[in-house]
């Protein structure tokens, strides 16, 4: 599905017209709902930097851009935004959304520590090779993540420290190391 596809569907799960699992839970809908609401503010203010711009008009061969996803899924409320404002600056970009729990489960490919997480950005050259994998997260939040597991925070805290560290952040992470894959 395209991105406009992507991002109607916030809409029917929050409007009820989409009820399919797991948006059958009330605890999703809000999941939904916070991700919507972070997703379209990124989507208003996120500007990508001048580094990033040059990167992506200096790209000379079509690539095929998966971004391996789902509305429930915060960390891509923050992400998928700079994901696609990155596609649609430059012409040699195709971005295809994937849903991570879809009948394709091209996720299953694509694994991280064995775990499904996402969301997983996969770039393809022109001849549907992989050029490279990114994902669940940029490098610092993922170590974040790793080192709440052994803390005795609770699961508001952990979130609302990613969420801070989001915030600071920008975008500029995931610019910086998608940047640095695209130059490799």
């Amino acid at each position: 599905m395209n991105w406009n596809e992507y991002h109607a569907k916030f809409e029917d799960i929050l409007q009820g017209r989409d009820v399919t699992a797991p948006y059958d839970n009330p605890a999703y809908l809000e999941y939904v709902k916070l991700n919507n609401s972070r997703s379209n503010r990124w989507l208003k203010k996120a500007e990508l930097l001048d580094d990033t711009k040059s990167v992506l008009e200096s790209l000379g061969k079509k690539q095929k851009w998966y971004l391996i996803t789902e509305p429930w899924c915060g960390d891509a409320a923050h992400l998928a935004p700079f994901i696609h404002k990155m596609a649609e600056h430059s012409p040699n970009i195709d971005l295809e959304v994937v849903h991570r729990d879809g009948e394709n489960n091209m996720i299953d490919s694509y694994l991280t520590n064995g775990g499904k997480s996402i969301p997983k950005l996969v770039v393809r050259d022109e001849n549907n090779n992989d050029i490279f994998v990114w994902g669940p997260r940029p490098t610092e939040p993922q170590a974040l993540v790793q080192s709440q597991k052994t803390s005795d925070k609770t699961v508001e805290e952990k979130k609302s420290e990613l969420q801070v560290w989001y915030n600071k952040d920008k975008g500029v992470s995931i610019q910086n190391e998608l940047i640095d894959l695209l130059k490799g």
